[in-house]
């Protein structure tokens, strides 16, 4: 697969945008962090790197990169989205601490068989899915740590 700041930035010159250095900032620090970032975590990160690239652009680059493919809008019952990443065509599923909010991506062709299966059982064609599992993660456990906080309804 093309490097997703390239893919980016031929995206955007399809577009008619400009390729701004701030836009480029942003997209590199997002595909480095390899993380499931809020838009101000993200936006805390890029400051740092450069004072001044505004809130609203860290925004709309993120939007941006869900429109050219490039990235995920995720709700993992918190109100804030998270954006990960996509790098590549694999799919994976995602174990979420209620306590500390540890992300853990798993993948296995068990499950996704047996989705698939399942759908084919109700006469469905799968185009997507998602699995976001919440539960209390070892290091949570182990200290004691009982106020788990369960997911916001969907």
């Amino acid at each position: 697969m093309q490097n997703p700041v390239d893919a980016f930035s031929e995206y955007i010159a399809s577009n008619g945008l400009k390729n701004t250095p701030q836009r480029r900032l942003i997209v590199e620090i997002f595909f480095e962090s390899g993380k499931h970032l809020s838009t101000e975590e993200l936006y805390n990160v890029v400051r740092a790197a450069d004072k001044h690239i505004g809130q609203a652009t860290v925004y709309r680059t993120l939007k941006l990169l869900c429109d050219a493919g490039l990235a995920k809008e995720l709700h993992f019952g918190e109100a804030t989205a998270r954006y990960e990443p996509i790098e590549d065509d694999s799919h994976h599923d995602h174990l979420i601490c209620n306590v500390c909010g540890k992300n853990v991506e798993v993948m296995d062709e068990e499950i996704e068989r047996r989705q698939e299966e399942l759908a084919a059982s109700y006469g469905f064609s799968l185009v997507s899915h998602r699995m976001i599992l919440f539960g209390v993660c070892a290091n949570c456990r182990s200290g004691g740590q009982d106020k788990a906080r369960g997911p916001e309804p969907l």
